[in-house]
Parts: C-alpha cells; structure tokens; sequence
C-alpha cells in the first residue's frame, strides 16, 4: 500500500486540480489531516509546505523503519516532515485505524489514501476488500464533516467518471466499496501528480516501479446519514373537540409535517411558490389561504379523487394528555379543519351535525390524506366573502399511490390558483391568464441556462380532449437525452365538480411544485428534496439559481428479480404492488419493470415476473442491505394474495 493525491483546492469555476490546504479568506483550513499507505513521504512532505500553522499533519506506512533506512529519498522526506513539524508513524494498518488512534485522537478533517493496491498481482477482488476495509475504518476515525481522499489509476473506480469506464465487474466498484464505511462519493476530479512539487509515485512497500498515473482520477467521500430501521410515526389531529391519532403510511415516511412551504422555511420550494405568486401578484389582487392538516373524511373526496390512489388511514381515539406526548414517535399536526385567512367557509352538509361533532362518528368514519387541493375549491367559491376577480391562493403537501417512475411522487407540494370572473369574459380572461403564467413559467425555467442559449422547449398548455381544460406541459431538457419527454406540472381546470354560477364561471389552476423546482435547478431524483440531510438545503445561495450538484455522484444499483403466482379467485393489485415495493425499501427502489407473463400449460396457473432496481440518492446503500429490503419484500407482498416462486 502506497500514497500520492491532490494538494491543491481548486477555484470555483476553474478545471479541478490539486487541492490547497492553506487557509482561505473567510474559511478555515483542515486542522487534522491523516495519510495512509505512504511510499517515500514525497506526497506528505509536499503536502505539509501548504499547510497552516495550526494544522496537524500525521503520515503513516505499512513500513518499519528498517524497511526505508536504504532509501535516500524517503529519509530526505522524513526529515522535511519533522522539521515542519509533522508526525510520522511507522506499522500503521489503514484497515484497522481505531486501533492506531485512541478516541481522544480521532476525528481527521481529512484522510488521504493514494493509488491503494495490495500488491504483487493482486486482482480487482482483494484490492475491493482492500477499499471496503480501509473505508470500514474511516467510520470509525472521521470527523462529521471530514472527508476521505483516494486516487486511483484510470478506470479503476468504475465510475462514468473514468475515461474510458471500465466494466463494473471488472473494476474496484469504489463507490459500492465506500458505501460499506457509509460514505459517499461527493466529488472527482483529475489527479496530477506533476502538481506536486517533489511528490513521486512509489509502488507496493516502495518498489522502484511505480503506477501509471496518467488519467489517474482523485475520489472524495464523505459521510452518509445512516439509513434507519423504519419506525412509523404516529400523528394526532383535532376533531371538534377531541382529540385523534394515526400512524404514518409506510410508503410515506418522512414525508408528512415537513413545512416545506412555512414562512421559516429556506427550501427550494417554497422559493419558487413565492417567486410564481409574487410574480401573478403584479396582475391580480391575491388572497391567501391556509390549508391545515392533509386529512379529509371519505365525504368530502367524493369526484375528487381516485379513491384507490389515495393513503387510507384509521383514526383512533386519543385521551392522553399533551403534557404527557414526550416520544419523538409523536407528531403533532394542526386541526383537521381547513383553516383559511380572511374567509369563513361553511361546513358539508350531514344528517346531523351534533351527532357528528361525538368522537364515535369520527372513528367510524373512513379518512384519507388529500391527493389534490381541489377538493377544497367548492369550499372556497361558496364561501360568503368570495370575490369574482381576485385570485385565490392554496399551497399545502397533497399524497397519493403511484406507480414507481422517474417523475411520479407518491408526496408533493401543489399550490392551487382559483380566478373567478364574468361569463362574458371568459375566453379573454383564460387567455390573459395562461400568458401571464407562460410567461411566468418559462421565465423559472430559463434562469439555470448557459449564457447565450436559447429555451428551445417551454411551457406548453395542450387542450384536452372535452375541449374545456388544459394540461401544463414542459420538456425535460436539461435531464439530458434519456428524459426528453413532455413532463405534466400541472393543469388547467374550467369544468371542475359541475360548479355553476348564474353570472360567473370559474378557472382552477394546479401546479406541482416539485416538479418546478427540479426543472429550474436541474435536479433529475425527486427523492433528494425530501432529505434529512442539511447539506441539500447549503446547495443554495438565497437571490442565486444555478444548477443543483448532487453531493452523491454514481450511487451504485442493485439488480432483483422476483416472480410470483396469482390467486386466481383474488384480483393482482399492480398499484398496491409498487406501494409496498415503495415502503419496503425506504424509497431505494428507482424502477420496477415487467418481465413477463407465464401461464402454466396444466394448471393454467398465472405467474408474473418482475425486475426491481434500487438506488439511492442521498445515502450510502449497500448490498447487504439491498438484500435484507429483497427479503423483506418477498414477505411482505404475499399480503397481496400471491404465492412466491
């Protein structure tokens, strides 16, 4: 095992090159670094003539010191180092790093380990165990925010990054590896070794042949949340005076009481939901409304929503004391009541209102979260205060069962635009407003273009086939060839649950955020808006849009078929299938694609085949836990009255 990386910190907006550890203006250099597997200590000795004062800089080896006493230029580097006042440690195993550095001595901002091998004619096999080691042992020596620096020859990484990629099972899978330590790869860039004044590349335990370095690229990992045995959370909610509980839809979790959209929140969302409505608000007097919890009784989804897309959930009753709720499996969420500014809407009609108003009724009663906003739209014109020609404004979270694709997300934030005005002015009114969101729209999306490019697709409203609504349509261009397709964010509603009005008629406009916000920061995974992890929010900079960088480059995917017999006396629930699917794996699985049919010549039996692919977007994700999530699926998905092959 050998050293050799970047020295050097790139500028932004400069090719990558060799990284600088000296400090800054406005930041402050690593203070701990740690290098493994060093050769000569050419790459230690150039490193340390970068490094700040208060940096600490340790270099280790394999090596005894017997082994380097006849080498002149590794002492001449040993000496350079003890005089700049680095240590140096001898007999260091970079697989077993917990036990070189007491607890007290841990946490390095940085650890470099270049052109790992085990030497000899190792093959790609054990110079992978050789990483998944090595990274094991970062975990435990890393600090939070550090990284881990590994260069590699050309190709060896098996990442497109390499030019040319060399097939994965035939190159050291260095991301999958890293993943083992829960670390992800956040950055590449080329390694130069001419870059480093006095560095020399060295072979295994310093052999006068060293490696070919040319194409050689330089891997930065840093540490992934941990994926967590998935615990339901449970939510309670207000009714009339009494209070309920639910839990949480496993196919959800961690998608309920975000708040993306509060007025606290910096998300790229509620960014771009101010930015439309501020913008509409030049045209139009606005009137707000504020749409409390996502949860609606069976009645008021009537011609709404698809009632087997929607999460169903079971109220139960709840007599403990607020005082008493300290569990962080505890959410607490707003009254059930649609609460809105400024307007007081009636309630629906029933056989009995005070009879409802009893905690029996709510418990018999089916609920559901919202899958649309427009199950509130009635509620809003038959309000008292409604006013013909101001625009009404909801913006909430809305949640529903969908299959697994690129852009269908079973949780997204839709904001809702309601314009009432006179008949006689409905055809130039509808034009007026369709223009001004064109141009609205289409304005976003050119804000993350080249200077100098032109907006070749925009924003497109294609007529339905009843002759009355639109559906919003734009290109996918910047997800780059495989995703230039039309996306659907959102329509234009003027024949909605039969709502007439003698004088007036009325246009209900429903965007998907998300799917705006991804266009405009060419963002291609959804899933990553809804991230724990605080590093998504620090990609952007209030006032400034510039495309989003992904600080997990090349997640590994993970391949599983999975065959099964239909009941033929129980129907097969494909939307039911990619629910679990969903749940099961924590929203890891990218695509689930039909195989094929096969009906058995005797028994005339049905069987399907599916192939599921997992990858995540913004956490380390391994094998083993691919196949653990594989196994859970199989159990699970014989709740849906099939039988395993």
């Amino acid at each position: 095992m050998r050293g050799g990386s970047d020295v050097r910190k790139e500028r932004r907006g400069e090719e990558p090159g060799i990284r600088n550890e000296a400090p800054q203006r406005g930041a402050m250099a690593p203070r701990r670094l740690l290098l493994v597997g060093e050769g000569n200590f050419s790459f230690a000795a150039a490193l340390s003539e970068t490094l700040d004062p208060n940096s600490r800089l340790i270099a280790t080896c394999l090596q005894q010191p017997a082994d380097l006493a006849q080498d002149p230029e590794a002492r001449k580097n040993l000496l350079r180092l003890r005089e700049r006042g680095a240590e140096v440690r001898f007999g260091v195993d970079c697989t077993q790093l917990a036990e070189t550095f007491e607890p007290h001595d841990r946490a390095f901002d940085r650890i470099y380990f270049n052109f790992p091998h085990c030497g000899r004619k190792a093959g790609v096999a054990k110079n992978r165990q050789l990483l998944a080691k090595f990274f094991q042992s970062c975990a435990d020596v890393l600090a939070e925010e550090g990284e881990v620096h590994v260069a590699l020859c050309k190709g060896q990484g098996g990442t497109p990054a390499d030019k040319p990629q060399r097939e994965w099972h035939n190159s050291w899978q260095v991301v999958a590896m890293a993943a083992l330590g829960q670390l992800l790869l956040s950055d590449v860039h080329p390694f130069r070794c001419e870059a480093v004044s006095g560095y020399r590349c060295t072979g295994y335990r310093s052999q006068d042949k060293s490696f070919h370095v040319e194409g050689a690229l330089n891997h930065i990992f840093t540490r992934s949340l941990p994926f967590k045995v998935s615990q339901p959370r449970i939510f309670r909610v207000k009714l009339g005076d009494q209070w309920f509980s639910f839990l949480e839809p496993e196919a959800l979790a961690g998608k309920l009481n975000r708040n993306f959209l509060e007025a606290s929140s910096c998300h790229p969302i509620r960014t771009i939901n101010e930015k439309i409505i501020a913008k509409l608000g030049r045209a139009f007097s606005l009137r707000r409304l504020k749409c409390s919890s996502p949860l609606l009784p069976q009645r008021d989804t009537s011609g709404i929503c698809d009632l087997q897309s929607v999460f169903w959930v079971h109220l139960c009753e709840d007599k403990s004391n607020d005082e008493s709720l300290t569990g962080e499996t505890i959410q607490g969420m707003e009254d059930l009541l649609v609460t809105f500014s400024e307007l007081s809407f009636p309630r629906s009609p029933r056989r009995d209102d005070k009879e409802e108003a009893h905690g029996g009724i709510y418990r018999r009663a089916k609920h559901c979260l919202r899958s649309s906003l427009l199950v509130y739209a009635r509620a809003v014109i038959q309000a008292p205060g409604f006013l013909p020609g101001s625009l009404y404004i909801l913006s909430g979270p809305v949640f529903r069962k969908c299959h697994i694709l690129p852009f269908t997300m079973p949780a997204f934030h839709e904001t809702l635009f309601i314009l009432g005005f006179n008949k006689n002015l409905k055809d130039s009114c509808l034009l007026s407003l369709l223009d001004l969101l064109k141009n609205i729209l289409d304005g976003l999306l050119t804000q993350t273009l080249l200077e100098g490019s032109e907006l070749s697709r925009s924003v497109e409203f294609v007529l339905q086939p009843n002759g009355k609504d639109f559906m919003i349509h734009v290109k996918s261009y910047n997800f780059g060839p495989d995703y230039d397709k039309d996306l659907i964010i959102g329509s234009v509603t003027t024949s909605a649950m039969s709502i007439t009005h003698e004088d007036h008629c009325f246009v209900f406009v429903s965007i998907n955020l998300d799917l705006v916000t991804m266009l405009v920061w060419s963002i291609s995974d959804w899933r990553i808006l809804w991230t724990f992890d605080n590093r998504f929010l620090k990609k952007f900079v209030p006032g400034k849009i510039e495309p989003f960088k992904s600080y997990s480059l090349y997640p590994p995917c993970y391949v599983h078929d999975i065959s099964f017999w239909l009941d033929e006396n129980q129907g097969f629930d494909e939307l039911e299938f990619h629910t679990v699917a969903r749940a099961v794996s924590q929203d890891t699985i990218i695509s689930v694609q039909f195989l094929g049919r096969f009906q058995h010549p005797e028994t005339q039996q049905v069987s399907l085949c599916y192939r599921l692919t997992y990858q995540a977007c913004d956490k380390a994700l391994t094998k083993q836990q691919v196949a653990s999530m594989q196994l859970q699926f199989r159990k699970e998905i014989q709740q849906l009255h099939v039988t395993l092959r």
